[in-house]
């Protein structure tokens, strides 16, 4: 089945140009010659791609491409743009883009980089964003934990530990694996800084609740599950 392309490109000579290479490769090609027209095609999901010129008329490439990313549509986006700067790249790759090419181009340098964003996007898995134990439920994106319906405030350092107890639910996990995991370089395996954060996390996910979920494995680290 052919791929579809979402081509938003203002100028006419480079939307003509783009549009006969791709269709001559085989896709499918809708255009569209304003941000607005563009925003109404790519919110409806099917496409495999998107070309989206930076500057546009009506609705500026990068509203385009965050209301794009603010209705949920994830579909792989390449932006085309005559602005070149390490900041202009850092600015749209940072704000939902996958990909970022400076005007002029080579054709085969864009077919290139369009066929990597369609073969990524289709074998990507799934992004876990929640995360759960029992009733115990992180939601990654918004960085709010809750359990039993009751919101838990914790800290950064505390949240990364859950997050990384709960990635590994049900298993004995290690003081070795938690600082590697947690803390990203190793200290003195005599230290207690990961007791004392345990100890906290402890406090706040248990404390007032049913049944413990965090439970301390006598000689061996913790584990985070429903089981004693």
């Amino acid at each position: 089945m052919s791929q579809k392309i979402l081509l938003i490109e203002d100028d006419a000579a480079t939307a003509d140009f783009v549009a006969k290479g791709l269709s001559e490769e085989g896709f499918l090609v809708d255009r569209a010659d304003n941000g607005r027209d563009g925003l109404f095609h790519a919110t409806d999901g099917s496409y495999d791609c998107v070309v989206l010129d930076r500057m546009l008329p009506g609705i500026d490439g990068m509203a385009v491409l965050a209301a794009m990313r603010g209705a949920g549509i994830e579909t792989p986006v390449i932006v085309l743009s005559a602005l070149g700067s390490p900041e202009d790249r850092v600015k749209g790759l940072t704000n939902g883009s996958d990909d970022y090419l400076v005007k002029p181009f080579a054709f085969a340098e864009l077919l290139a980089r369009i066929r990597l964003l369609v073969r990524r996007g289709r074998s990507a898995p799934a992004v876990e964003t929640v995360l759960r134990c029992d009733d115990l439920e992180v939601d990654l994106l918004a960085r709010r934990v809750k359990r039993a319906g009751r919101t838990i405030e914790l800290q950064p350092r505390e949240f990364r530990l859950l997050e990384f107890m709960l990635r590994h639910v049900e298993q004995v996990v290690t003081r070795t694996m938690l600082l590697e995991g947690v803390w990203d370089y190793h200290f003195d395996p005599g230290t207690n800084v990961i007791d004392v954060h345990l100890s906290r996390l402890r406090k706040k996910v248990d404390e007032g609740f049913a049944r413990p979920l965090l439970h301390t494995v006598r000689g061996s680290g913790y584990r985070l599950g429903v089981n004693p």
